[in-house]
């Protein structure tokens, strides 16, 4: 009998000790994995909800929010509502026409404030082909500011990249990291949705369903031509053979330029988890105009209602969610000669450094690293409009 107890005691401590090892060195590898997340708490709470410990994970994350809530009040730093051109003459020719001042949701606007500057790179004659601007996202949190980017699709084409961890599987021609072919004319990356456990969505690729579509999931299309829109899957957008793309995530959140009802409710499960809970976070969010513009709007300290208000006043007739929290939430611009390559060298965080808090967290790098897993889309200058 005492034989047997030992023995079950021996048997027991090896497991434990192979378990163990096996977590420890699981969670090192999650530890220095970019992938997981630009900061260790990230990666920490990717690693643990893979575990089985998500409960745990999620309740430090609730207790760590309610000790740091966002600022109430306070000014954002000094030249957080950009220094690009602003003037420029735009020469005729078949684009959009530029957007107008956008209005902040601030009860007073600081000097700049919604004021639409000249993003990416430009066309050979010189039309502009992105514009961008910076507002605070409510008249509570005024210290945070939120980016907007306002993008042609006339000049600009659209590519979904697909990663092996979002939406995984795979192989797929376009996948981290952007190469140096694909490069030429890049004008803008940025992140896409959920992980596909939580878009409540499909994804549809290289003539391939990775993923059911569900009808009535907020869609963002991209056609073979290149365009692209957001739509009401099975009522503003439905498969057709000049269909390249499908990714969902969740339902619109403005329909027919107004904010769709139960917003204000707050942290719907609809809308997505957040970290630990919290209602305001880093969000992102993707609009389509009237005249077929594209909007992506991506800060700090935005409840899901601001997010819609944001996108109505950028002119959004009907956008999504995209992905949120702080280390997903990415779009960066590029610059360069045009017809040549670009690297990450060449590219501008929408909310850099000088943004303090605002910051976004992770450089430009990731589109152009294999460590990078999740889907995202680039916008790169159509041949046309790239030779005189």
């Amino acid at each position: 009998m005492i034989y047997w107890r030992r023995r079950a005691l021996v048997v027991l401590s090896l497991v434990t000790i192979v378990v163990l090892g096996y977590l420890g060195v699981s969670l090192g590898f999650a530890l220095t994995n970019q992938g997981y997340g630009v900061s260790f708490q990230a990666r920490f709470a990717e690693w643990g909800r893979q575990h089985g410990v998500g409960g745990l994970v999620t309740w430090a994350e609730t207790e760590y929010n309610k000790l740091h809530p966002p600022k109430v009040g306070g000014a954002p730093p000094v030249n957080s509502f950009g220094s690009g051109v602003t003037t420029i003459t735009v020469p005729a020719g078949q684009h959009l026409a530029a957007p107008k001042k956008m209005s902040t949701p601030a009860a007073n606007p600081e000097p700049g404030e919604g004021v639409w500057r000249v993003a990416g790179r430009t066309t050979a004659n010189g039309t502009p082909t992105m514009y961008e601007t910076f507002v605070r996202p409510d008249a509570v949190h005024t210290s945070y500011v939120v980016g907007v980017v306002w993008m042609d699709p006339t000049l600009l084409s659209a590519q979904l990249y697909s990663g092996s961890q979002i939406p995984g599987g795979g192989p797929y021609t376009y996948t981290a990291p952007i190469t140096a072919k694909n490069s030429v004319n890049l004008t803008a990356a940025f992140n896409a949705g959920f992980r596909m456990q939580d878009a409540n969505g499909g994804y549809y690729t290289q003539g391939k369903m990775i993923m059911p579509l569900r009808v009535g999931a907020a869609s963002a299309v991209v056609f073979k031509d290149g365009t692209m829109t957001v739509g009401k899957w099975g009522r503003d957008v439905k498969m057709s053979n000049q269909v390249a793309s499908v990714r969902q995530n969740l339902d619109l959140i403005v329909d027919n330029y107004q904010p769709v009802s139960g917003l204000t409710n707050a942290n719907l499960a609809k809308w997505g988890k957040t970290i630990g809970g919290a209602y305001y976070v880093w969000r992102s969010g993707l609009g389509v105009t009237k005249t077929g513009a594209l909007v992506y709007v991506g800060g700090p300290s935005l409840s899901i209602s601001d997010l819609a208000n944001l996108l109505v006043r950028a002119g959004a007739r009907r956008a999504m969610e995209l992905d949120i929290n702080t280390d997903w939430v990415q779009f960066s611009s590029f610059t360069g000669p045009l017809n040549s390559a670009t690297t990450a060298n060449n590219g501008l965080s929408l909310l850099g450094p000088s943004a303090g808090p605002s910051a976004m967290a992770g450089p430009p790098g990731r589109y152009f690293a294999n460590w990078w897993t999740r889907d995202f889309y680039t916008m790169t200058l159509r041949a046309k409009d790239a030779v005189k």
